[in-house]
């Protein structure tokens, strides 16, 4: 085969540093399209992104010529130094060290986009910790609980 063909979709979830709530909807807003330009500057296509005021969950389509824990590892970087330029206020934000991230059909698009798009609805009946819990146990992840939250 003469090109390499790919559709690499993840659904990634990370906090702020120690899941301080420092994501107002105002912050979020501004953020997603600039995470998507990160995103697009890498060759991939940022398809959803929200969150609350202490996590996001995105979903994205990843180029096959960089490994993934790069393209977060990115993302995570340059967003947060953006954000504490642009609101010196919280110049103490950051990123957790660690991430989560599943892989998603074409077939299921439609709901993780959903389920992305509802989170502030969704964490009326649930916390970040539970939500995180929750989905490495349905993806079949296997974690030690002493370690998930830095």
């Amino acid at each position: 085969m003469g090109h390499t063909y790919a559709n690499l979709i993840y659904h990634l979830v990370f906090s702020t540093k120690e899941r301080r709530a420092l994501l107002s909807q105002e912050v979020l807003e501004r953020l997603i399209p600039f995470v998507g330009g990160v995103v697009r500057h890498r060759k991939g296509k940022l398809l959803a992104m929200n969150g609350t005021e202490n996590h996001v969950h995105l979903l994205a389509s990843i180029g096959p010529a960089a490994a993934l824990s790069d393209q977060v590892r990115d993302i995570k970087a340059l967003s947060s130094g953006w954000v504490r330029d642009v609101w010196p206020a919280l110049r103490l934000f950051g990123w957790q060290s660690g991430y989560a991230a599943f892989t998603v059909s074409v077939q299921t698009l439609g709901s993780v986009i959903g389920y992305i798009e509802k989170q502030r609805a969704h964490h009326r009946r649930r916390t970040f910790e539970e939500e995180l819990i929750a989905m490495l146990e349905r993806a079949g992840v296997e974690y030690d609980p002493e370690y998930v939250f830095d």
